[in-house]
């Protein structure tokens, strides 16, 4: 969405899945050599798409399963 300039410091603004921020601080910190951060909040719902979402029932139905 955006990035800005602030005190030396590069701010980054976007939007991403959940999902996709998983492992992101530990990446982030890997590839900033300790030195990045971020904050996140939530901003909206929107539908999964159909793929992913087949894949998410899929699994679900072999836990079950056992």
């Amino acid at each position: 969405m955006g990035m800005d300039q602030s005190g030396g410091l590069s701010i980054i603004t976007a939007q991403a899945p959940l999902a996709e921020l998983q492992r992101y601080a530990t990446d982030l910190r890997s590839i900033t050599q300790g030195r990045g951060y971020f904050t996140m909040e939530f901003d909206h719902y929107e539908e999964v798409p159909d793929h992913i979402a087949q894949e998410v029932i899929a699994r679900a139905r072999a836990e079950e399963k056992g």
